[in-house]
């Protein structure tokens, strides 16, 4: 990237933090109507307790190797007294934030793959606009009750998924023949060039459908869903799996983030909060990463998830308000 463009850019971000900022501040009344209702604490200071909690949940997403969007939605959902919408729309951003961060310098190693991302991210792209509207359209509690669902089921997906390093592809279908899906990268754990090639892309696709249409109705991201299905279904070597998820995720969530941003789902203070203690979290998460055991922190991010879950399904179904 020339030092112009890095220029363009960091002057492009700063003119956003301010209008962003301007607009928070505008937008303050609204917080503290959402948060009337729901909690005797003083409505600014719920922003502060957003940041620490993402701070923290930012660390956790890194070391355990799930992505933010995630874990934002339903924890924030199930224990913040803010409206399901607000949460889903900050979630989008929070999960998009971490894909731009990252997207640019996959791109660079080789790892994040165009040909592969592309077909998948039109699809996906397109149903998370309809996810998005159909979302903001049905009533609270029918969407919170699908989330605690579609949650409980996120976390038997994270028990029970196995990953390949390496997958087997012996012979590529024609559809990923015609589009060209394919690559070389460099592996630096075994030194060596790979080559690989992908099969069952006409499945692969249809399950994108689902995975944009969820991603764009509960504010999730897709992380989660991208991974098995171009590691495990595909057949894309596991990095090439992880690197072109993110880059996904910054098209995928991009698409569905205008649908709540043009409803006026997106609160600048929670989203801004949520998105700055997110990024330095995993910034921190990064560097404990190698020291931590990624495992047991796997497993208690299960568990706070599985807890999450459950509450927002009671929560939707009117057991537990």
């Amino acid at each position: 990237m020339s030092r112009a463009l890095r220029r363009f850019f960091s002057l492009f971000v700063v003119v956003v933090a301010v209008v962003i900022g301007l607009y928070g501040i505008a937008s303050a009344g609204e917080v503290a109507e959402a948060t009337r209702k729901g909690s005797t604490i003083v409505w600014w200071m719920w922003p502060v307790i957003l940041f620490v909690f993402t701070f923290l949940l930012g660390i956790l997403a890194v070391v355990a190797g799930v992505g933010g969007g995630v874990l934002f939605v339903p924890i924030v959902s199930s224990f913040f007294p803010f409206n399901l919408d607000f949460v889903r729309g900050a979630g989008l951003l929070v999960a998009l934030t971490g894909a731009l961060s990252a997207g640019p310098g996959l791109l660079k190693r080789g790892l994040a793959n165009l040909r592969l991302a592309l077909p998948m991210a039109l699809i996906a792209s397109t149903c998370s606009i309809f996810g998005a509207m159909v979302g903001l359209a049905l009533p609270t509690n029918v969407v919170q009750t699908a989330l605690g669902a579609t949650i409980i089921a996120i976390v038997v997906i994270m028990a029970t998924a196995k990953r390949s390093d390496f997958p087997e592809v012996k012979k590529p279908d024609a559809l990923s023949t015609v589009l060209r899906i394919s690559g070389i990268y460099y592996e630096e754990s075994v030194g060596k060039e790979i080559n690989w090639q992908i099969h069952r892309t006409p499945l692969g696709l249809s399950l994108f459908i689902l995975i944009g249409f969820m991603a764009g109705m509960f504010g999730l991201g897709a992380g989660w869903a991208n991974v098995p299905v171009l590691n495990l279904l595909l057949g894309a070597p596991l990095k090439i799996s992880v690197a072109t998820s993110v880059f996904l995720l910054s098209i995928t969530d991009t698409a569905a983030a205008w649908v709540y941003i043009n409803k006026g789902a997106v609160l600048p203070l929670i989203a801004v909060p949520s998105v700055a203690g997110m990024m330095l979290g995993t910034r921190i998460g990064v560097r404990i990463l190698a020291r931590a055991k990624p495992k047991a922190v796997k497993w208690i991010v299960i568990s706070f998830l599985f807890l999450a879950g459950l509450r927002a399904l009671l929560k939707g179904l009117g057991i537990w308000g």
